[in-house]
């Protein structure tokens, strides 16, 4: 096993909580058949912010089974506004294999990461020479076998959590660990009608829990919902790894465009982003560098509520508390040293009192 590490590299980006968040643009099926499209959507995910160009490796008939989904008629969720079979429109959306050397290539120009989710043993094999990590998808949870497979390769995993019970995230995780401690733990909600309604069922506090959970693993979203408040918040709680689907025209035809985010909005969660993490921080409470002057103007100090004489012993009578505070001055915790003292200077009514103007 591997030696733990709260940051590892994917390529040369160097992933972890003290490093800005990595965005995957998860393209999925929205080249709508056209590799020419697939090429142009990566160019647009690197002039839009993305880090990684992600696609799906998958078979119709290694995915789903025709007979299986013609059976589950009382279940139907997003794919109730498909035109086609589940399996036909499975079979129109795939990739096809030979183009992923082509796609490979497009990625290295523009520089961007390819990525991918293999969805069959052989696929897993096959991607292996072409990525640098494995994204697991929510529905290959329970498919320890295959996930076994990706992690023997030693390279990064990314695995999202969506539909799952915290008993299957440990036994997905555990089953990684076997092999490397370089793992993405993504909290997920796999409801993709694209409705805001959802936003009650993200959960974002379950990234608290994988923190305890797994102490060893980053953090991460990948994400469905409309607009991008989780992302925020999920990064205001930890995560640095965000994937959400992206495209250039929600109106197109095809099952990923409808919820995936548009250049546009693309564009303002990174910027977002970017503002969050420039916020969050560090944690240590110190004044900072811009609250320099504002700490003398707003900080109150000892001063005296009437003309005080040489000789006068501080009172509670005789002094107030007002501000501002200049560096020199004394501030209100100070007056329990400072009472009973005497004055061996004059001090005019609302001067402040130093240590020197003390005996």
């Amino acid at each position: 096993m591997t030696k733990k590490s709260k940051t590892f590299y994917i390529n040369k980006r160097e992933i972890g909580i003290n490093h800005p968040t990595y965005f995957i643009a998860e393209i999925g099926s929205n080249f709508d058949g056209d590799l020419n499209r697939a090429k142009d959507l990566i160019y647009l995910a690197k002039e839009n912010g993305a880090e990684a160009a992600k696609f799906q490796h998958y078979t119709a008939q290694d995915l789903v089974s025709d007979f299986g989904f013609k059976s589950l008629s009382e279940v139907k969720s997003h794919q109730s506004n498909w035109k086609s079979s589940v399996f036909d429109t499975y079979k129109k959306a795939s990739l096809n294999k030979d183009w992923t050397e082509e796609l490979n290539k497009t990625c290295k120009e523009v520089g961007i990461e390819f990525m991918t989710s293999p969805y069959s043993l052989e696929l897993i094999e096959y991607v292996n020479k072409f990525v640098n990590s494995f994204k697991i998808g929510s529905g290959e949870i329970t498919w320890l076998e295959a996930i076994k497979l990706m992690a023997s390769k030693r390279k990064p995993i990314l695995l999202a959590t969506g539909a799952s019970t915290e008993d299957d995230v440990i036994k997905a995780v555990r089953t990684i660990e076997e092999f490397t401690n370089e793992i993405v733990i993504m909290q997920c909600n796999t409801n993709y009608t694209g409705n805001k309604k959802n936003l009650k069922h993200i959960h974002l506090n379950v990234l608290n829990k994988y923190k305890k959970l797994f102490p060893n693993s980053i953090l991460g979203i990948s994400d469905h919902s409309p607009g991008f408040v989780s992302v925020l918040g999920s990064v205001a709680l930890g995560a640095r790894v965000v994937e959400k689907h992206f495209t250039d025209d929600n109106s197109r035809t095809g099952p990923d465009h409808s919820f995936a985010m548009d250049i546009k909005s693309w564009k303002e969660m990174i910027c977002h982003t970017r503002d969050l993490e420039s916020a969050l921080g560090h944690e240590s409470k110190e004044i900072e560098a811009n609250e320099i002057e504002t700490k003398i103007l707003q900080r109150r100090s000892v001063r005296a509520k009437i003309n005080l004489k040489s000789g006068d012993i501080i009172s509670r009578e005789n002094i107030t508390f007002l501000r501002p505070c200049p560096n020199y001055g004394l501030e209100p915790t100070s007056f329990e040293k400072i009472k009973g003292k005497k004055l061996v200077n004059d001090i005019s009514e609302g001067d402040i009192i130093r240590y020197v103007d003390l005996s």
